[in-house]
């Protein structure tokens, strides 16, 4: 299986048609890939919020709506969907539990010391961020952009555009989606979609460095 060509097609869309929509059996398929990221000590710190209604839309448009991020208005408002990718602003301690529990209902710890072998290990790991690196939020943050590149790659696999967007107020977008009081912080935006007339990236030749600029094995 050669899957190098979905990299060497992919591109950042920078304007998609507001009259086409992914449909609902591929944006199910981009849920289990949210759902099934990858994450550190499988702490899943994350959550995302999906906007696909003109009015959810314009809700997340707000945060591009002025100044330097004036330019991203437009994709959100005319992608199929936006998702906010949002990181849990502390691993607490309900947060960690529901961790094993669901890991003990799903199978993966079928014994009471695998159980206390998993949290010690987690817990470990949590503690060091906390207290000896202190870069939790940073942490967290990395994590969800393990899930964004997961949503990336799958959505170009199912021939859907999208585009990554970090442009924008997120003090803004956390206060219009209420996010603070659910202890949550929005870390980058992903408008999914289909290119229209106005996507001019598609026409370029992709350009990066070359291998040996970013590659070395040893």
């Amino acid at each position: 299986m050669d899957i190098s060509h979905i990299a060497l097609s992919r591109h950042t869309c920078k304007g998609y048609d507001p009259d086409r929509q992914i449909p609902a059996e591929l944006i199910e398929q981009l849920k289990i890939l949210l759902r099934f990221s990858p994450s550190s000590v499988n702490s899943q710190p994350w959550h995302f919020i999906i906007a696909s209604s003109p009015e959810a839309k314009a809700r997340v448009a707000r945060a591009a709506s002025e100044g330097a991020y004036i330019s991203n208005g437009p994709k959100i408002l005319n992608a199929s969907h936006v998702i906010v990718f949002c990181a849990r602003t502390t691993l607490d301690d309900a947060h960690v539990a529901s961790l094993l529990e669901q890991e003990v209902v799903d199978g993966r710890l079928p014994t009471e010391e695998a159980r206390a072998a998993q949290s010690k290990g987690r817990n470990y790991y949590i503690h060091h961020h906390r207290f000896d690196r202190k870069d939790m939020q940073c942490w967290m943050e990395k994590q969800v952009y393990l899930a964004l590149g997961t949503l990336l790659f799958g959505a170009a696999a199912l021939e859907i555009d999208a585009t990554p967007i970090e442009g924008f107020d997120p003090v803004r977008l956390d206060l219009e989606l209420d996010l603070y009081a659910r202890g949550m912080t929005s870390v980058v935006l992903a408008a999914l979609g289909y290119r229209g007339d106005d996507d001019f990236n598609v026409r370029l030749p992709k350009s990066r460095l070359p291998e040996d600029a970013v590659i070395t094995e040893i």
